[in-house]
Formats: C-alpha cells, structure tokens, sequence
C-alpha cells in the first residue's frame, strides 16, 4: 500500500478538498495518509507555505491548484511504481543477485553507473559542446593542426555551413546569407567574398570556410545543433538539480514543442530551396535556428532522461539490495 503525506494548515478551504478527494479515491487506490500541519515546523512553513494544499506519494509531488483528476492520476502512478517495486523485488534476477555472495567488478560499475549516470551525461554533452567552442580557439591561436581536426570530426555530424554557423573572435557573431533579410549586418558573401547560391560548389565552399582574423572563427558546430545539446545539457543540469524527481513529458507535449517547431522551420526551408524549391524561397534566421534547436533539446532531453532513470532505479535496488545484504553479512 502506498503512503501518501498531505501538507496543510488549519481552515483551509482546498486542503480540505484535497483530503476528501483523497477519501474518495480510497477505496480504488488504497493508500494510508498522513497529515502534516506546516504551522508545527517553521521549516515546513517556508517550503510549503505558498503552495499548500501539496500532496507527496513516493517521488510524486503535487502543488495547489490540482484537479481530482490530477489526484488520481499521480496516485495511480505511484500505486504502479510501487507495484513494480514489487516485482523487481521478486524477479528472478534480484533472487540471483541475493544469492550470490560476492561484489564483483560489474556490480561495482553498475551501481556507481546508475548513481552518477546524469553526471556522465551532462559531462559528455559539455565536452561535445567545448571541442566545437575549442575549434575556433586554436585556430585563432595559431594551432592549425589540432583545429583542422576538430572541424573534420565535427563534419561528419554537422554541415557548418559558413551562413549557418557562429563566429568567435571577429566583427560579428554570425554572418548570414543575404536571403536571411537581416537589416545592419554584413552577409556571409559581403565578409568572405564566397558565393551563397545553393550549388555545390557554393555550398562546398561554405562548408570549408574556417574563418580569418576579421570575419573571425566559426564554431565547428552550426547554430541549430549548438542550440540542441545547448537545450539537452540545460535540462540535464536542472534535472539533477531536481533529485531526478521531474516525470517524463506525455510524448504527444514532445511532439508538439519538441518536433514541430524544428520541423516548421528546417523543413520549410528545405523545400523552399533548389534542387527542390516546393515552396517560396526561405532562409532562416539565427534567432530561430537556435529557439527551435534549443526546444527540440530541451525538451527531448525531458522525455528521455526521466525515461532512462525507471531503468537506473531498477538497478540501483537490484545492486543496492545485494550490497546491503552484503553489509550484513560482513
């Protein structure tokens, strides 16, 4: 049975509907509750004084307003979570965990791995994004060897096209195409003299193109992907800020803030240009190449990494509960 802690105070209107939605959806979802007055702690006064009533059930927390809707929803998950609990706790490969009485070097790697896992992440996200960054550093520091390698590295993940990329160290951030209709900056053709038509020798050249001391050094990723694993490491940082508590988003609320806007954006524009030109020619812009590139991290990142935590949970309780045993024993 779950346990379900209500935070409340005295002659409140909602925590007393909340506690009688919580009888209601009793008999369906049993769980015992637990009432806490906030006034008894002024701890608890400043964590929950401005958003009570709130409901916690295992790593669920709801905050006022909700619905009965909501209630039941958040209850039934935890009920569900609590169930699989129970089942890893009587799987055969938890039995053969217990049974075996020695700590070995995978039970080792497997428990730190599903401890630190998002600190993992977030690191090889940052050293994606730093190498891109380092590129144009060492170019401009004269170490033309290590920065050529990053810009091959990068190019099997990346366009870089010149009109489409950052620049570090020059006269402007970045240098557009002149189809882009952006007033008071120079174009990529105005600063390089390369052309900017959709050829393949354009389009090649622009590929190339590193940079110089006045326009400057591009990054070795384009804007758009340095906005998507900008986007992925943000949420990564705030969701191990967050204990890992934040639930995974429905994927039709992925699809719509995640998908769509990029798709919009990058798929207008490349049917808009040759070889195919279906619609009237477009160029994005920086500013929406990095908004729907950071929402399509973002929020991927929120679909996915709540996802891979049900799995690290999962073994954490499996190496957790051998090691406790171990303990024991000792």
């Amino acid at each position: 049975m779950i346990t379900v802690t209500l935070y409340s105070r005295k002659e409140c209107h909602l925590c007393e509907e909340a506690r009688a939605e919580l009888d209601a959806v009793r008999e369906t979802i049993p769980h015992q509750l637990i009432v806490v007055d906030i006034d008894s702690d002024p701890k608890l006064q400043r964590e929950y004084g401005l958003d009570i009533p709130v409901v916690e059930v295992g790593p669920f927390r709801l905050k006022a307003p909700f619905t009965a809707q909501d209630l039941r929803i958040t209850l039934a998950a935890a009920r569900d979570r609590e169930q699989h609990i129970q089942q890893v706790e009587n799987s055969p490969r938890l039995a053969e965990v217990r049974q075996t009485g020695v700590w070995t070097t995978a039970d080792r790697i497997n428990h730190a791995l599903s401890r630190h896992y998002m600190a993992l992440f977030n690191f090889m996200v940052f050293l994606y994004l730093g190498f891109a960054f380092l590129a144009p550093v060492l170019s401009k520091a004269g170490a033309t060897t290590p920065a050529a390698f990053l810009y091959k590295a990068y190019s099997f993940v990346c366009h870089q096209l010149g009109y489409r990329s950052f620049y570090l160290f020059g006269e402007q951030v970045y240098y557009p195409r002149q189809e882009a209709g952006i007033q008071g900056v120079m174009t990529f053709s105005q600063a390089t003299g390369l052309g900017e038509s959709s050829s393949a020798a354009d389009v090649f050249a622009a590929r190339a193109f590193i940079g110089n001391e006045q326009v400057g050094y591009k990054i070795a990723l384009c804007q758009r992907d340095i906005a998507i694993y900008g986007g992925i490491l943000i949420f990564g940082l705030l969701f191990s800020l967050t204990g890992l508590r934040l639930r995974s988003i429905p994927w039709y609320v992925w699809f719509v803030l995640a998908i769509v806007p990029i798709g919009l954006d990058g798929f207008s524009q490349l049917l808009s240009q040759p070889p195919l030109s279906f619609l009237p020619y477009r160029e994005s812009t920086p500013t929406l190449r990095v908004l729907t590139g950071f929402m399509f991290g973002f929020f991927t990142a929120w679909f996915g990494y709540p996802l891979v935590e049900e799995s690290m949970l999962e073994m954490r309780q499996m190496t957790g509960a051998k090691l406790d045993r171990l303990r024991r024993a000792a």
